[in-house]
Formats: C-alpha cells, sequence, structure tokens
C-alpha cells in the first residue's frame, strides 16, 4: 500500500497544473474513492482537496518567485480568475501574490512522502471473515463527508427511526453481526468540493429479500471483511480504532480495502458511563 500512495503523490505531482480527478487518482493506489480519501486523511491529516491545493499554490509561489506573471500562473494552476487566484492564494499563504514579486515573500508546500514508523509494537486485534452475498436493509439518507467528530446528520438520521421500522429490521436480521449497524457507501467523486456527501445507513444484515417500503435494501456482493474489535471510552475509542486501521493496519498488512460498504455497530455499557464496545468491519482482499 505504501507503494501505491507514493505512486499517487508522484502522479499529482507531474500533473499539478492538469484537471485532476480522483477516479484516476485513486487508481493507482487500487482502492475506492471513499477509501482512498481516508487512507489519505488518516495518514497525513490532510484531505486530498487540501493537499493537492496546498501544492498548487506553493508550485505558484515558485513561479511568481521565478518573475511569471500573476495572470499566467493562475490560469496555469486551474484557476478561472486573477480574483479566485489573489483570494485563494492570500487565504494560503497570508500574502497577496503582488507581494512575492514585489517583496520576494514566500511560502512552501513540500511534496508529501509516506513511511510507516513502527512504534511500541503494539498489534491490532482482528478476524478475517468470509461472507455469502447479503442485504443492508434500513433507513438512509445522504449526509456530509466527514472523517472526525460527531456527524449531526447521522445523529438526526438515527433520530428519525420509527418503532415500526425499528421492528421489521429486528424480525428481518438473521446474519452475523445481529447488531443494528451503522454502514457508509456511495460517496462522491467530485474530490475538488470541500465536502462531498455519502450514503449513511442505519439498519441489518439479511438474507432476506422481501422488505417493505418502510425500508432500503441494498444488495451486497459475497466478500471480506477485517473485522476490528475494540472496547473502551465512546466515541475516542471507536474514532482511533478507525484511524489505526487506515494510518497503520492497512498500509502495512497484506490485505487492499476493496469498494464495498463498510460498517459498525456499538454497544454501550449499561453499567459504565460512555463506555461501549465496538466493531468495524472493512471490505478487503488479499493483497496482489
Amino acid at each position: 500500500m505504501l507503494k501505491e500512495l507514493n505512486h499517487v503523490i508522484d502522479y499529482i505531482e507531474d500533473h499539478l497544473t492538469d484537471d485532476l480527478t480522483l477516479e484516476i487518482i485513486s487508481k493507482y493506489a487500487g482502492v475506492s474513492d471513499y477509501h482512498f480519501r481516508k487512507i489519505f486523511f488518516y495518514l497525513s491529516g490532510l484531505t486530498l482537496s487540501e493537499y493537492i491545493k496546498n501544492r498548487k499554490l506553493s508550485e505558484a509561489n515558485k513561479d511568481l518567485l521565478h518573475g511569471e506573471k500573476v495572470t499566467d500562473v493562475a490560469l496555469k494552476y486551474g484557476y478561472q480568475s486573477m480574483d479566485g487566484f489573489t483570494r485563494a492564494f492570500k487565504k494560503w499563504s497570508g500574502f497577496l501574490p503582488s507581494d512575492v514579486i514585489k517583496k520576494g515573500l514566500s511560502k512552501t508546500f513540500p511534496k508529501l512522502s509516506f513511511v510507516i514508523i513502527v512504534k511500541g509494537g503494539i498489534s491490532m486485534e482482528f478476524r478475517i471473515v468470509d461472507k455469502s452475498a447479503f442485504n443492508l436493509v434500513g433507513v438512509s439518507k445522504r449526509v456530509p463527508m466527514q472523517f472526525e467528530g460527531v456527524n449531526n446528520e447521522i445523529v438526526k438520521l438515527a433520530e428519525s427511526i420509527t418503532d415500526e421500522q425499528k421492528a421489521e429490521m429486528h424480525a428481518l436480521q438473521n446474519i452475523e453481526p445481529y447488531e443494528i449497524v451503522n454502514a457508509s457507501y456511495d460517496a462522491d467523486a467530485n474530490f475538488l468540493k470541500e465536502e462531498g456527501d455519502l450514503t449513511h445507513l442505519i439498519g441489518v444484515l439479511t438474507t432476506e429479500n422481501q422488505v417493505s417500503d418502510l425500508l432500503e435494501k441494498v444488495p451486497v456482493e459475497a466478500g471480506t471483511w477485517a473485522v476490528f474489535p475494540n472496547e473502551g471510552a465512546f466515541p475516542s475509542m471507536l474514532q482511533e480504532t478507525m484511524a489505526k486501521i487506515y494510518s497503520e493496519w492497512l498500509p502495512t498488512s497484506h490485505y487492499e480495502v476493496i469498494n464495498a460498504p463498510a460498517f459498525s455497530f456499538t454497544k454501550m455499557d449499561k453499567h459504565k458511563k460512555d463506555f461501549a464496545y465496538s466493531e468495524v468491519w472493512i471490505p478487503v482482499r488479499r493483497g496482489r
């Protein structure tokens, strides 16, 4: 995975003045758009769009220092107007493009290089589960893509579920995990938007095909999932586990994440405040 990620960085570097698309970029990493963005975010601390914007503006700064005109540089890096470029550059650097030319001011953002530093030797507990084809059945909506913190739209979705919907979900539930899950899929491919959307479903796994109009049914092909159990303070332990999966386990494992729904469930401890057992299910295949 590290080799593929650094290949992606090289590709971005060679095409900073082109119209970069996530579909092309993610192919170099061999994973889906959404999962690639998560891996990139947890490894770098930046969204992919932020990284590309920073690199473009850093190279623009260098070109301005070398005497290129502001209008030429703006067009070179994909800005439709000089005003748009000037606003973006000032927000990024704290000074105007003209200040680079007149005063020699400069700000840089270097190219990333991904490496794994082994610290502490702490292993992650996981198991590999092969599943036959099944359906995700539940209530869903498009929500903003968000890798950290509480997603208020998902909270609203959970609060909207009726007793009738809950009863049908429990009646349909017949395969592992026998819990209410949170699943995410169908992320926007336009990564240049500051915030894309994805579909979030709260529901159950079932082999049943007959579902009422109260619920949505999402067919899932047979596949393999890596399952990561975790227990501790909620939601911090779940978020920490998610970050470690994408920043530590995936880059060093023999598995690749694939384009299928990832899901998780959480069981709150009745006797301990803000304490929970959770599992994160990530769709994977053996690396080639």
